[in-house]
C-alpha cells in the first residue's frame, strides 16, 4: 500500500535532516526508501509549509489546463479534418 505524506511531514522530515539527523534514522521512522526521502528534498529543501501547499496547487491546476489545451487542440485537428474533405 503506498502511503501518502502531507506536506508538513514532508519539510519536518527534511528539517531533521537539516538539524543533523541521519538520513536512515528518518526513513526508518517514515517506513520510506532512501530515494524517496533524496526525492522528497530536491522537491521541498527551503521551503516552507504554505510555500509548499501553493506549490502542490499551482502543480495540480498546471495538469488540468495542460489537460484542456490536449482536448482543444484535438478538436481543432478533427475540425480541420472535417472541413479539409471535399463533398
Amino acid at each position: 500500500m503506498k502511503k501518502r505524506f502531507t506536506e508538513e511531514q514532508i519539510i519536518r522530515a527534511i528539517k531533521e535532516h537539516e538539524a543533523g539527523a541521519k538520513t536512515e534514522d528518518i526513513c526508518r521512522n517514515l517506513g520510506i526508501s532512501t530515494g524517496t526521502f533524496y526525492n522528497w528534498r530536491s522537491k521541498y529543501a527551503g521551503l516552507e509549509v504554505n510555500e509548499a501547499k501553493r506549490l502542490k496547487e499551482l502543480e495540480t491546476e498546471n495538469t488540468k489546463l495542460k489537460k484542456l489545451l490536449a482536448e482543444k487542440l484535438l478538436e481543432v485537428e478533427a475540425m480541420k479534418d472535417v472541413l479539409s474533405k471535399k463533398w
